[in-house]
């Protein structure tokens, strides 16, 4: 961090946790108006700091998120004392997003950005037929499965670890591919590409085998087309505590006992 931070703003979810935790925040510290903010103070789970991140992204602010759900990956713990100390301790990380443009069957395009995935999955009993590109270049010419997803770092703990993907640490400059119940190829189970990477999925005959496209909350039904790659100008802004070891959590989640 090199300014100091003097004034933060806070949001917190709906659940009785976080809003009895914005109360003790809010008795505590002089809380000013977001457009006011040097920081942002996000308390819920890592859902509800992924939205505030969305809602607030053109505003240039760190997030520190204390976690109010369960498991808070992208959050540090919940402590009142000392909260503009820690957060000027705070170590930054900054995560960019995917860019999203999907065209859907009647040549309609929509743009989206998402922080943790781009997904695409059948709407259907009939599974998904997808061609692959890579930077232009066709990789694969039909998978057959119930989805794709693209995964950022940070998004490689949340849906993409339950579909088998790699965890991916945070700067590392890598993204995830990963199948969602691939059949055919039977021994493709995904890749990881450098995060420069454009990335082109077609949908093979989308009127008997519609797909969706989901970047992180938005849904695109019926799609043709997509195509990924990674923003580089609009990055979030993500403070973590001294004594919040990321590289820790990393490892937790690779090592469950």
């Amino acid at each position: 961090m090199e300014a100091t931070i003097r004034r933060i703003a806070c949001v917190a979810s709906e659940t009785p946790t976080a809003r009895e935790r914005f109360a003790i925040l809010k008795d505590r510290y002089p809380l000013v108006p977001v457009d006011q903010a040097d920081a942002l103070v996000t308390l819920g789970g890592d859902g509800f700091m992924l939205r505030a991140m969305h809602e607030f992204m053109d505003r240039d602010l760190p997030f520190y998120g204390m976690n109010c759900g369960t498991i808070g990956f992208l959050l540090n713990q919940f402590a009142p004392d000392n909260l503009l100390e820690r957060i000027n301790a705070a170590q930054e990380h900054l995560l960019s997003p995917l860019a999203m443009t999907a065209t859907d069957v009647r040549g309609e395009r929509v743009s989206a950005l998402a922080y943790n995935e781009v997904a695409m999955l059948r709407i259907s009993q009939q599974s998904a037929h997808i061609r692959l590109f890579i930077n232009g270049r066709e990789r694969l010419d039909n998978l057959v499965c119930d989805g794709i997803m693209l995964a950022t770092p940070a998004g490689s703990t949340a849906y993409n670890l339950s579909a088998h993907g790699p965890i991916i640490p945070l700067g590392s400059n890598v993204l995830a591919l990963t199948p969602i119940c691939p059949f055919r190829p039977r021994r493709w189970n995904g890749a990881l590409l450098p995060n420069t990477a454009d990335v082109e999925f077609e949908i093979l005959t989308p009127d008997r085998r519609p797909v969706s496209a989901t970047a992180d909350f938005l849904e695109i039904r019926d799609v043709a087309h997509i195509l990924v790659h990674e923003d580089h100008t609009r990055p979030a802004r993500i403070l973590f505590a001294p004594d919040h070891s990321l590289e820790e959590r990393i490892f937790n989640e690779q090592f469950v006992h």
